[in-house]
């Protein structure tokens, strides 16, 4: 007689004869772990997932980037003396995904859609290059765009390998500065958008006893930014060696125009994915730190400031306040190696009462001041309250019709349909950002030019036939192009359901 067997049921602990049990997978598993073929009692988590190690008050440790932005928020002294890896293979296609499809190439002359081709083959060994220290950052290319007061501003194009990797460096770098930037730098932040930080100046103003308003610039920002002096206020943060590293390679790579190499010294490049993060960490250390110091160590009255990148707007409640305050900023910024612009920086009255001061002084109305693309101006609302009217430099109206009217003429042999849609987004990407309350003549305004320039360019493109009259091209325009309206809400009412009225300083 066959001898029969007996087995023990790993998940009853009971004997049986001869009973075959369907056998039972843990946790998330795909295939039977080593617990329940040696009849051991199961793991309770899913043993195929990694966890964080027990620290030594058994609470689990985080790991990976939220792991570094936790870490960062508990102690704001900390310095990260291991980062670099966190720069995975995933976080480099992930940087790369995030890049933009469509920008200029580099010195290399590799696109977007060049480098995908390779992109699984080349992410291994850029990641060896850059564990390894190997990697080597290529000079920028030069070129220069057109500036509102008629001067060129430097734009560095940067490889797109370089750019994967800037950007996944600002990934990690992330974790931390977005726990130490402070409420009022709105920059190339998430969530701190332009209309946030515009939001943010209108609410101070209109709610706070402001005065007083300076105007300020810095000359040639990213031009003159110290290489030596922001490695140091980064060290004060990251202490990982070989990050400084990579950071003072693209510091020092230098640009090419013109087929001519220039080494630099001194300067971040603008354009690359890197330089707004490094701007944003020099000036939270020159500038930020040191407003919000002054302000609560001195007895000043109501100040309030608003930064995006190197443009920021300091409200004062008093005059002589606001002229000491501006002799101590200069001091402070020439400092580190930076210059206020002394054609852009102005002092001028400015709030609720700035109006009612200087008509009993016999004085005009208050002078306004741009910031954003927009012109401030002190104005009543219609139930006679005071309210900051906002409307669109004139300037940067007239240079994107200019714009518009030499692509009209590039694409005067393109079908309607095709520049049709084009002019669209054109204008409706125009009135997502000026579409603010108090802006309604200029919407109006780019809607009707954008519509006489287009039927100016289909009259152009045949001497012969009939002429295209307004009663059969008015439809065509009103189907491509819709009338644009206001988009935005009061500045006041979205600061206050977005940020809180304890952001406001």
């Amino acid at each position: 007689m066959k001898e029969r067997t007996r087995r023990t049921d790993a998940y009853t602990n009971r004997k049986s004869d001869d009973v075959v049990v369907p056998e039972k997978l843990p946790n998330g598993e795909a295939t039977a772990s080593e617990e329940a073929g040696e009849g051991r009692t199961l793991t309770k988590r899913n043993t195929h997932k990694k966890a964080a190690h027990r620290t030594q008050n058994r609470a689990r440790a985080s790991f990976g980037l939220e792991g570094v932005r936790i870490r960062a928020k508990k102690d704001r002294g900390f310095r990260f003396t291991a980062l670099l890896h966190h720069i995975t293979p995933d976080l480099l296609r992930k940087s790369f995904f995030e890049l933009k499809k469509k920008a200029a190439p580099g010195i290399d002359g590799v696109t977007w859609w060049d480098y995908k081709e390779t992109l699984e083959e080349r992410l291994p060994k850029l990641h060896e290059e850059i564990q390894k220290g190997s990697y080597r950052a290529r000079p920028v290319l030069r070129t220069y765009i057109q500036k509102e007061d008629g001067s060129k501003r430097p734009l560095g194009v940067t490889t797109v390998e370089d750019k994967l990797v800037q950007q996944a460096v600002c990934t990690v770098f992330q974790q931390i500065y977005d726990i130490d930037f402070l409420g009022f730098s709105y920059g190339f932040r998430k969530d701190h958008s332009q209309h946030h930080a515009l939001d943010a100046l209108a609410a101070a103003i209109t709610t706070r006893k402001i005065g007083w308003v300076l105007d300020a610039d810095l000359k040639s920002f990213f031009d003159t930014i110290p290489h030596e002096e922001l490695l140091r206020l980064i060290e004060l943060r990251v202490a990982d060696k070989r990050i400084l590293r990579l950071i003072r390679k693209w510091l020092k790579t230098g640009y090419s125009e013109d087929g001519i190499l220039h080494r630099q010294t001194i300067g971040v490049q603008q354009g690359s994915s890197i330089s707004p993060l490094l701007a944003n960490i020099y000036l939270h250390y020159v500038l930020d730190q040191w407003v919000e110091y002054e302000r609560k160590a001195n007895q000043y009255g109501d100040i309030i400031i608003v930064r995006y990148a190197d443009d920021f707007v300091l409200g004062f409640q008093r005059k002589g306040e606001a002229e000491h305050f501006f002799r101590k900023l200069r001091e402070r910024v020439s400092a580190f190696g930076l210059t206020m612009h002394p054609e852009k920086t102005r002092l001028i009255e400015f709030g609720r009462f700035a109006a009612t001061n200087r008509k009993r002084r016999g004085q005009g109305k208050p002078e306004k001041f741009k910031f954003l693309g927009f012109t401030h101006i002190c104005s009543v609302s219609t139930k006679g309250r005071f309210w900051i009217k906002r409307v669109t430099i004139p300037q940067r109206l007239r240079n994107k019709i200019r714009e518009i009217k030499q692509e009209l003429r590039k694409r005067i042999s393109r079908p309607i349909h095709e520049t049709g849609i084009w002019l669209r987004q054109v204008v409706t990407g125009y009135g997502n950002y000026h579409g603010v309350p108090g802006n309604s003549k200029t919407l109006k305004r780019i809607r009707n030019l954008c519509v006489r320039l287009w039927l100016k360019t289909l009259r152009r493109r045949s001497q012969k036939g009939r002429k295209l009259t307004w009663e059969r091209f008015g439809p065509i325009a009103d189907k491509y192009i819709p009338p644009l309206r206001i988009c935005h809400p009061y500045p006041e009412v979205r600061f206050a359901n977005t940020r809180g009225r304890s952001r406001m300083r």
